[in-house]
């Protein structure tokens, strides 16, 4: 559960004293534990909801009227797509006003919509290339091409964790990972207790979910004298051959899993939940996984990533009607959920909520294309052009509709959002600015946003 993935404590023996982190030399023997922004920040805790495969924003977030009249029509536009496209294809959901400020849904996120005054619509994202791996890369990992720390991995890095029984990044993804697998979570160059802990969440038993988190054979202290003993060898080791980030990694991982025995099982055990709450997120694994990420940032964890499932389940070349239906209908009503329950419980003011995909989609109908769709003539290709992506909670400006793409929902026209731009303003939220939460590798400061983005402040509160 916990290799290479996240750590506080070094052990009970004396080998952590609670020294304070520096984040300019980046030197702490506990390197989880809470410290203090650059300034106050208004969030607390992410929780990112990734429709991996690319949501189409012309039947989700951004209702284009004219789209829905040229149905059928060549357009009056040059449409440069990754693969071959044709006529403007109608949105077949139906949108609706929401909210104090009317903003428009469609049908897909029905029960989203009752939040549209706690939420932003970014209706003018921007990635850089039409594919899923590099957009993958640049949306979780700031960058498309060469290995760099993911969000979740900065976030903690900048933050620490609340918990130290628990890991302080965790990737929920069922059935397996997303394109680009372990690398939408990895910690890169920064140090290996940063990087995000995967749990597959089809599994519903804690044994399953969290495999060996209970030892059946040894007492949790002789397990204790176990880990102590290790610690004293890897520390002589570590004095012989100097610093060595990959046997921290491992150490710490050790001491985790042990201290998880006493939590895991709780975090992550919905049965515990009340009936109604049970019925409120709704029936199926995208319910429960989002159950379970309510639970996490409840008991501390900074930052949870829950993917909608394996591989790229939101990249509907043919069938987009019944797959986004589908879809859709397996994540809205849990999203609802969330969001009432962290408003409810005061939540929602520390915890940053953002949804969204790696892109969006065209508002033209893909064209048959042997090895690419199954020819069926209702779907659409991948846009990187212009999306949508939506955040609430952790100081966002909520009931904005902010930027917008052409008359047809392809290109940005109005307050580009970068993806850059997009994690700069997270940062923000948290207490950070982006120039300055920086870590020194191979004789350069690297940050999340590399030498781009900019806050956009008209979405925060």
């Amino acid at each position: 559960m916990a290799a290479f993935g996240l750590a506080g404590l070094l052990g009970d023996d004396g080998m952590l004293s609670g020294a304070s982190f520096d984040l300019e030399s980046h030197s702490n023997a506990n390197p989880l534990v809470p410290r203090p922004t650059h300034f106050p920040g208004t969030a607390k805790r992410v929780i990112h909801l990734f429709m991996n495969g690319g949501p189409s924003q012309v039947d989700t977030f951004d209702y284009k009227p004219e789209l829905q009249k040229r149905d059928g029509q060549a357009l009056p536009m040059k449409l440069k797509t990754e693969r071959k496209t044709g006529v403007a294809m109608r949105s077949p959901f139906k949108f609706s006003q929401y909210g104090q400020n009317g903003t428009y849904v469609s049908e897909l996120f029905k029960h989203t919509a009752r939040h549209m005054d706690e939420i932003a619509v970014i209706n003018s994202m921007q990635a850089d290339v039409p594919n899923h791996e590099p957009s993958l890369l640049l949306m979780n990992c700031g960058e498309s091409r060469l290995v760099r720390p993911s969000v979740g991995s900065w976030v903690t890095y900048g933050m620490g964790s609340e918990n130290q029984n628990l890991p302080g990044f965790i990737a929920l993804c069922p059935d397996g990972y997303p394109i680009k697998q372990t690398q939408n979570w990895q910690a890169a160059f920064l140090p290996g207790v940063f990087q995000g802990t995967h749990v597959d969440t089809r599994h519903q038993t804690i044994e399953r979910l969290i495999e060996n988190v209970a030892n059946q054979r040894v007492t949790k202290a002789q397990q204790r004298q176990q880990l102590d003993v290790l610690n004293q060898l890897n520390q002589l080791h570590q004095e012989q051959r100097g610093s060595d980030p990959a046997l921290q990694a491992r150490i710490q991982s050790y001491e985790l899993a042990y201290r998880m025995q006493m939590e895991a099982t709780d975090a992550f055990d919905v049965s515990k939940e009340p009936q109604h709450v049970l019925d409120a997120y709704g029936e199926g694994v995208n319910a429960r996984q989002i159950l379970i990420a309510r639970r996490l940032v409840e008991r501390g964890v900074r930052y949870v990533q829950v993917f909608h499932g394996q591989g790229q389940p939101w990249d509907n070349h043919d069938d987009l009607e019944i797959n986004h239906k589908r879809l859709a209908g397996q994540c809205d009503q849990a999203i609802s959920a969330l969001l009432t329950d962290l408003k409810q419980s005061g939540l929602l003011d520390e915890t940053l909520v953002i949804w969204g995909g790696e892109f969006g989609r065209t508002p033209v109908v893909e064209l048959p294309k042997t090895g690419s769709n199954e020819g069926k003539i209702n779907g659409r290709d991948h846009n990187h052009w212009g999306f949508t992506v939506w955040m609430a909670g952790g100081g966002v400006k909520g009931g904005t509709v902010y930027g917008s793409t052409d008359e047809f929902g392809f290109r940005v026209a109005e307050n580009p959002v970068h993806v850059h731009d997009l994690h700069a303003t997270m940062l923000h939220l948290l207490g950070f600015d982006h120039k300055r939460l920086t870590y020194r590798y191979a004789g350069r400061d690297f940050r999340l946003t590399d030498v781009h983005g900019n806050v956009v402040k008209d979405l925060i509160a």
